[in-house]
């Protein structure tokens, strides 16, 4: 069987989704615990969107395969759901920074990773530092010179389409470097943040955080709103572009098909498009 679960963490005290020795990562964390409740080695798990080191994710995807008696056995004597089960018993086992949300059986053709039609990630930024928020210092990043959100705003939206991304993500033999990206949006709250929206079909190597550093020297009045769009042209990194800190992004969103047929669909596109073993993320 294939099981669905949706999950968030606070990615400070990680390296990361995916397993490295000797490191704290979330996959090998989640793994340990589904062993531990189902009895069993940990599982592989599939994930929508792997994230770096110090990134949160608040909608966070992946799936695993389970035999069915391993699924039928998990709420032991109660009367509730394997899936409710499942997500109580690991609240039990889990540390505080891993939640998973809900678990399902879902058709066994769903892929977290190729399924998936698009990810939102949002990134907060402050040019205020006397406003942080101190409960928010862990996911906000304070920079010190003021910001011009229209600008930012206009100049990310010269990068929307799909497009060779090449200048915007870190290299990896064989990996396409070609998105289609849907939104990318600046916005101030009441609170004085700035939060950006990235949306696209997938990502590739830090290519959020890289987005996200090509319009900050232009909040800062450095460079033109069209710099970005000159940067992505050039088809190489700019050592302009910084890579801004991790811990000011976060995964908030897969969105899939809502058919298991338009599932598969997807997932068989998803394939011919890009053949990296990197799964997608910010």
């Amino acid at each position: 069987m294939r099981i669905r679960l949706d999950l968030a963490y606070d990615g400070t005290s990680f390296s990361g989704w995916a397993r490295q020795p000797g490191l704290r990562t979330v996959e090998d964390t989640l793994a340990t615990g589904l062993g531990t409740v189902l009895r069993m080695e940990p599982p592989g798990l599939t994930v929508g969107g792997r994230t770096d080191a110090g990134v949160h994710a608040r909608g966070s995807v992946c799936h695993l395969d389970l035999d069915e008696p391993v699924w039928a056995a998990v709420p032991g004597r109660s009367d509730r759901s394997p899936g409710e089960a499942l997500v109580t018993r690991l609240a039990g086992v889990l540390p505080d920074d891993v939640v998973v949300r809900s678990a399902v059986a879902v058709d066994g053709d769903f892929d977290a990773r190729f399924s998936a039609l698009r990810r939102r990630y949002t990134y907060r930024l402050l040019d205020r530092p006397h406003l942080l928020d101190p409960l928010r210092r862990r996911d906000t990043v304070v920079v010190r010179r003021a910001l011009d959100v229209d600008a930012m705003h206009r100049a990310g939206g010269t990068l929307l389409g799909l497009q060779d991304f090449a200048a915007y993500c870190r290299a990896r033999a064989g990996a396409s470097t070609i998105r289609t990206l849907l939104e990318f949006s600046w916005e101030r709250g009441d609170d004085g943040v700035l939060v950006g929206t990235v949306v696209a079909d997938a990502f590739c190597h830090s290519m959020v955080r890289a987005l996200v550093g090509s319009v900050v020297p232009v909040g800062h009045g450095a460079r033109g709103t069209g710099w970005p769009r000159e940067v992505l042209a050039g088809g190489m990194r700019d050592p302009g572009v910084r890579v801004m800190p991790a811990h000011g992004l976060c995964l908030e969103e897969i969105v899939y098909p809502a058919s298991p047929v338009d599932q598969v669909d997807r997932a068989r596109e998803s394939r011919a498009l890009r053949t990296s073993t990197h799964p997608e993320g910010g």
